[in-house]
């Protein structure tokens, strides 16, 4: 019998029901110590009559316990009461893809960005030796914050189980998104989740599934013998290239397909930013770098206040650099560069006269001296001979 809204089931009070599936309910709970909201699943009350749902709801358990990632709802705690198996999940409030596709068109950009975070969960999971298996819309939630969450891991596979929880030739997953290899009974691996994705994004982005019959086991042939419809071909304003991307995740042989989700996901990166698949560059900003300081010209001779001639630096200051007050006047042009040589040329050449001045004066003027000494001696010298 289900909880009812406002029963206390240990330290949680029953918020409402939030669904209903073949191995029980969900409810939104909130803690009654830290008023949070929380999920609460809960497994059919019968555990003695399905033995295998028990433990396929404990390996969920088991497998939701040790996960950590954005992209997957956590647990919390598990606990058992009135002869229930009971899961306390993080709460996601929002919309599934399935519910969005219905209430509008999703651009390439969205449809794109959700299956990659879809993949980005899948990835982790596969690391850690489990197959979700049961991959469609319903089970993709989407947050107020645009973050997906992949969700109910109760048909999950992990490689780590001592029992044989799925026997041979035992059909698990939902009819319209299992892999051949689902269909078949046979082993699955990650691969099985990759094809999975694929019709997800086929069908968000063509409008409809691309296996649709009547019946189920038209449906399951379809999944094992008929090659899908192009996508392009049911909304020819698909790009070529994610045309090709969607064909290739639907390969019915697993070696045909993406290896792995981080390749899926790297096929699907040029989508997430811009709908043709060519990458979109940010704007970027040209930040200009503050004008460089002139230094002050250093105290010069009169004679080297003239420049000679010289050509422009090969890095001239930008334009914004601002002149600073003491800086050396700009180079000559060309056509005054014969001038300036000239009269540079000039004023050495006076430089050098007025230092050959200086070094011939003392001996001019002691030649003078003695010339006049001379002259000054000489009559006495003659009277003195007379």
């Amino acid at each position: 019998m289900p909880f009812q809204t406002g029963q206390r089931v240990g330290d949680y009070e029953v918020v409402k029901l939030l669904g209903a599936g073949g191995m029980g309910h969900v409810y939104r709970v909130r803690n009654i110590i830290s008023n949070r909201s929380e999920a609460m699943k809960v497994l059919l009350p019968d555990l003695t009559a399905e033995p295998d749902l028990a433990m396929r709801f404990i390996s969920e358990i088991r497998t939701l316990a040790s996960f950590d990632h954005p992209n997957i709802a956590l647990l919390h705690t598990a606990l058992q009461a009135d002869n229930q198996l009971i899961m306390i999940m993080e709460y996601v409030e929002g919309y599934t893809l399935e519910e969005m596709a219905r209430q509008r068109k999703l651009s390439i950009q969205e449809v794109s960005g959700f299956v990659s975070q879809a993949l980005s969960a899948l990835g982790y999971a596969h690391e850690h030796g489990v197959v979700h298996r049961d991959i469609k819309p319903a089970n993709l939630m989407v947050t107020s914050h645009g973050v997906l969450k992949l969700m109910d891991f109760g048909i999950a596979k992990s490689s780590g189980e001592n029992h044989a929880q799925t026997k041979p030739g035992t059909t698990m997953g939902s009819l319209y998104y299992m892999s051949p290899e689902q269909v078949r009974g046979t082993g699955v691996d990650a691969r099985s989740d990759i094809y999975s994705v694929g019709i997800v994004l086929y069908e968000l982005l063509a409008g409809r599934r691309p296996f649709e019959a009547d019946t189920t086991f038209s449906i399951l042939n379809q999944q094992i013998n008929t090659p899908p419809q192009p996508p392009i071909e049911v909304n020819p304003s698909l790009p070529k290239p994610l045309n090709d991307v969607i064909l290739r995740s639907l390969e019915k042989d697993p070696a045909r397909r993406f290896q792995t989700a981080e390749e899926f996901r790297s096929a699907l990166k040029p989508f997430v930013t811009s709908p043709s698949g060519h990458e979109v560059m940010a704007p970027q900003t040209q930040v200009m770098s503050p004008p460089v300081p002139v230094p002050a010209a250093e105290p010069q001779a009169a004679y080297q206040t003239v420049p000679t001639a010289q050509a422009p630096p090969p890095n001239p200051q930008p334009a914004y650099a601002q002149p600073q007050y003491g800086a050396p006047p700009p180079p000559p042009s060309k056509r005054s560069g014969g001038k300036g040589l000239w009269i540079a040329t000039g004023a050495v050449a006076g430089v050098l006269a007025l230092v050959g001045i200086a070094f011939a004066a003392p001996h001019f003027l002691h030649t003078r001296a003695a010339t006049d000494t001379a002259t000054s001696t000489a009559p006495a010298a003659t009277v003195n001979a007379t």
